[in-house]
């Protein structure tokens, strides 16, 4: 649609948004990237350096032995391997699925600068991790039980990493969840050809074999909980809260119905039980640039969207999406079209968006500017991946220190508030991968542990009467007073 249309002429179109777009939903989120099978795998692992001096294993968040692990499936050992994955990074299974392998470890892989062709790290941890998931056994032993309490709110990658962590030193930990289930984004947030066949629950189940942990679902801090009564109440904080909040364009027409954000679109997608259902627009339009963008994007087009885009308001270059990913949506069929600042989302009568008007841009000395020229896009859905913020709930009058509008934490995931730890998404500086969110998670159970070990023994009863109370007005309790958390297990988190 050419720039010359004017909204006028736009205000009997109606939007063409419909269920069912599909004959054949069965296979329409096939697992992206197949599993190895034995043979498969063996092949791959010999062709592993085994280098001393891994720049693989430097350019992992978690710092896998890689060529250790990759040594044991060499050596027919794909448990062994698994062991030595999930010591370093308890959410291997999901990392081996969703981390951008291509820049990080296999990137780095010496096969990769000599033939252009690494070593499929990332399908290797898969099929190790994957092969002692089956088997029904977890690797770790808890240490014997320790009388120290920790929360942990949120049950993302950072909390489950955190949680297990601690689990595993014989503290007790809770985490309260605001969602119905577990797994944060790797639940809710990932795209559903990425983790197929339930694969996030299986994982969460797997994590809290390790004993000590329970999950309160349904538990929002600031709303159904209070950080005061969680200081009071336990031990030591963790927060792993993610990132709730959605930016906005700041642009007319924003607000209308089928202009959507494209988290919660796939969290619909990633819960739904009957895709068919679900409503899809002809003429599809993506907003942004990252990982998301390109998730969602895929997503819409494999369910019917006969034309999606994808605008990006820099050039190609600057996308945070990889060069993989951004391959990858062009051949499933997405159009990516950079150097495009929206400017004014138009409407029909029924104040449905039905176009969106893009200013064209350049970079003037370092700067996004627009040119002068614009284009505009027949959408009869717009989807916002344009980056998410901490909304801050809950975390009220507590004093701790923000940086860009995120948690400022220290080199070991402390907050500025005393007994308070944070990890993930939600604080600064971090890159926004599950990978680094599970880092996060171990650098802060580490540093909490330390600190639990200097603590006197718990006073029986005291964190069920603080957590009773669960307001803000306890003068009287010290925030750091010792307690002890008796809350009982789930059925699967027993000590072994």
């Amino acid at each position: 649609m050419s720039d010359q249309h004017s909204h006028d002429r736009h205000n009997n179109t109606a939007a063409d948004i419909r269920p069912n777009r599909l004959d054949n939903y069965q296979d329409v989120f096939a697992d992206l990237h197949p599993p190895l099978d034995k043979h498969e795998a063996l092949v791959e692992a010999d062709r592993c350096y085994f280098c001393y001096d891994a720049p693989c294993m430097t350019a992992c968040p978690t710092h896998i032995d890689i060529p250790q692990f990759i040594r044991q499936i060499a050596g027919g050992n794909p448990q062994g391997a698994a062991r030595t994955i999930l010591s370093e990074n308890i959410l291997g299974g999901m990392c081996a699925r969703v981390c951008p392998t291509e820049t990080l470890c296999e990137e780095a892989c010496v096969r990769e600068a000599a033939e252009g062709k690494p070593v499929r790290i990332g399908l290797l941890q898969r099929h190790a991790t994957d092969h002692l998931m089956e088997s029904g056994v977890h690797p770790f032993t808890r240490a014997p039980v320790t009388g120290k309490s920790v929360a942990v709110v949120g049950a993302g990658p950072a909390g489950l990493a955190c949680a297990h962590a601690l689990a595993r030193e014989g503290h007790t930990v809770t985490i309260f969840e605001a969602r119905p289930k577990g797994g944060g984004l790797n639940e809710y947030g990932i795209a559903s050809y990425k983790s197929v066949d339930n694969f996030a629950a299986r994982e969460l189940e797997f994590i809290l074999k390790i004993g000590g942990i329970t999950i309160e679902t349904g538990k929002a801090l600031g709303k159904d909980i209070q950080l005061d009564a969680l200081r009071s109440g336990y031990d030591a904080v963790f927060l792993g809260l993610g990132l709730g909040g959605t930016n906005r364009l700041h642009i007319a027409g924003e607000d209308a119905e089928n202009v959507l954000d494209a988290v919660r679109t796939i969290a619909e997608l990633r819960q739904s039980s009957d895709l068919s259902r679900l409503n899809i627009g002809k003429n599809v339009v993506v907003i942004g640039g990252g990982m998301t963008a390109i998730d969602i994007a895929i997503q819409i087009k494999r369910l019917g969207a006969e034309n999606v885009t994808l605008a990006y308001r820099r050039d190609r270059e600057h996308m945070n999406a990889s060069l993989y990913e951004q391959q990858l949506a062009q051949m499933e069929g997405v159009v990516i079209r950079d150097c495009l600042q929206p400017e004014e989302i138009l409407l029909n009568e029924q104040e449905q968006a039905i176009a969106i008007r893009f200013a064209q841009t350049e970079q003037r000395e370092g700067k996004l500017v627009a040119t002068g020229a614009t284009l505009t896009l027949a959408a009869d859905q717009i989807y916002k991946a344009i980056g998410q913020k901490l909304d801050g709930q809950g975390l009220g009058a507590s004093g701790m220190e923000m940086s860009g509008g995120r948690i400022k934490t220290d080199t070991e995931n402390r907050t500025s508030v005393k007994g308070i730890w944070a990890g993930g998404d939600c604080v600064s500086g971090g890159q926004d991968l599950t990978v680094a969110s599970v880092q996060d998670g171990k650098i802060a159970a580490q540093s909490i542990h330390h600190h639990l070990m200097q603590l006197p023994e718990a006073v029986s009863g005291f964190a069920e009467a603080v957590l009773a109370a669960n307001r803000k007005d306890l003068p009287s309790l010290h925030p750091h007073a010792p307690s002890v958390h008796n809350h009982t297990t789930s059925s699967s988190a027993k000590d072994h």
